[in-house]
């Protein structure tokens, strides 16, 4: 028999209320255990004014008791819920009364895991339920609510069911070659399956949009020394963050800074100025500003209008990545220098001048296929991207067998290796090492 886990469903801390959750099939008798009323005779779905009693029939805590029976619960098990009030000490003392009276300690991810194993959600809406909790901006959240809702299920759903179609297809020629049947010929099948993968395609381009959505951005300012980049890092975060002096060198280490705008989540990341320089801590300060110009998601690469190119500036300019650098024209308020760089940025950090044009530049350069949709389904999560890429190469595989003529095994092969990896992203035949990896970086009380 299943055992009957409890945890706090509500963050860690202190506060007015807290919410503890108990499940499994001695659920409703832990609750009557402690309770001051008969939860056993409770209906499903009601709340109940009382008391958390002690061993000794003491009053732990008033509390509100509500109770869930299965499969109308989150986990689909019995379940109590105890909303008592916010303190550590309650909450402790809580648990221990539901621990002695025959639960045993949640642990992460437990109760979305039995939300899947009793099919209240497949796998993919299981695995959302945590990028709710940790969405960073307004598109993460939609992008995740989507998916809790069932949007990615239902698109991989409509995958498989089109696939299980070919398959059938192949197989029957297979099955009764002798009856002649014929349900598409060959190039009929090859049209409809390159009509597949540019779906599957479609969704796996999303994965771009949908992982900086949910993990956020490094958004990296690079440049020579008393370039602007600490004052354009204080003028994009409306704070002083960064020390700003006329002395050259003064930013000698990585500075980052949580950064917000246009409903999307960056690491703001404030680098050494690159030189030349004999100076040992500040040689250190320019190896991780070159390291981070390789890790960042994107650079802006600061150049003074004031002045003309440097040396050092042309040899950043030729090293950077092109196709995640916007080029940053600073200091425009100052004289301005008499070369441009085609479509670079002209701000002044000071002024708080173009800094809108700059946020525009940004959005641009990262949405690669365009702002989606309210409905568009993304993928945003590697697991599922990396399925659905092997589900798209055993399709193409089974598109040469077919113009290749080959026997119709090969094909049949290939198609159930696909709608296997499809399976994968929603949980159908999913292995117990890969749910211990989905569940254990769950938080606790989920």
């Amino acid at each position: 028999m299943e055992e009957t886990i409890a945890a706090v469903t509500t963050p860690p801390g202190e506060g007015a209320i807290a919410a503890i959750r108990i499940s499994g099939p001695d659920a409703i008798a832990v609750g009557k255990k402690i309770f001051s009323g008969p939860v056993d005779t409770y209906l499903s779905h009601t709340a109940h004014y009382g008391k958390i009693l002690g061993a000794g029939g003491e009053s732990i805590d008033t509390v509100l008791l509500l109770v869930m029976r299965a499969p109308r619960s989150y986990t689909g098990e019995d379940c109590v819920e105890i909303f008592c009030h916010g303190g550590m000490l309650i909450k402790d003392q809580i648990l221990k009364r539901i621990f002695a009276a025959g639960a045993r300690a949640a642990r992460p991810g437990e109760f979305s895991l039995r939300a899947f194993l009793n099919g209240k959600m497949d796998l993919a809406q299981a695995e959302a339920v945590q990028r709710v909790i940790a969405a960073k901006s307004e598109w993460a959240l939609r992008a995740a609510g989507q998916q809790l809702e069932g949007a990615l299920s239902k698109k991989i759903a409509s995958f498989q069911k089109r696939l299980t179609d070919f398959a059938a297809i192949v197989e029957a020629s297979v099955d009764f070659p002798e009856e002649g049947l014929e349900f598409a010929t060959p190039e009929e099948m090859v049209q409809n399956l390159h009509a597949l993968i540019g779906d599957m395609r479609h969704l796996q381009a999303t994965f771009h949009e949908g992982k900086f959505l949910h993990e956020g951005l490094s958004l990296c300012l690079l440049g020579a020394p008393n370039v602007g980049k600490s004052s354009l890092m204080n003028a994009l975060l409306g704070k002083e963050r960064a020390i700003v002096t006329e002395i050259a060198g003064t930013t000698r280490d990585i500075l980052e800074e949580d950064l917000r705008f246009a409903d999307l989540h960056f690491k703001l990341i404030d680098t050494a100025g690159i030189r030349q320089t004999e100076e040992r801590i500040e040689q250190e300060g320019i190896r991780r500003s070159r390291q981070m110009m390789q890790q960042a998601d994107l650079i802006l690469l600061i150049l003074d209008a004031s002045r003309s190119l440097t040396e050092e500036d042309r040899a950043l300019m030729a090293q950077v990545p092109e196709e995640k650098t916007i080029f940053v024209w600073n200091k425009t308020d100052v004289a301005s220098a008499p070369e441009r760089i085609t479509g670079a940025i002209e701000i002044s950090a000071e002024k708080l001048w173009g800094l809108d044009a700059l946020r525009r530049a940004i959005q641009d350069r990262l949405w690669k296929q365009g702002t989606f949709g309210k409905e568009e389904v993304l993928l945003t999560q590697l697991r599922h991207y990396e399925a659905l890429t092997r589900a798209i190469g055993h399709c193409e595989v089974a598109v040469q067998t077919l113009q290749r003529e080959a026997s119709p095994e090969f094909t049949t092969s290939d198609l159930r290796a696909a709608l296997g990896e499809l399976g994968l992203i929603i949980g159908v035949d999913v292995t117990e090492d890969i749910l211990s990896s989905i569940f254990s970086k769950f938080c606790l009380g989920k």
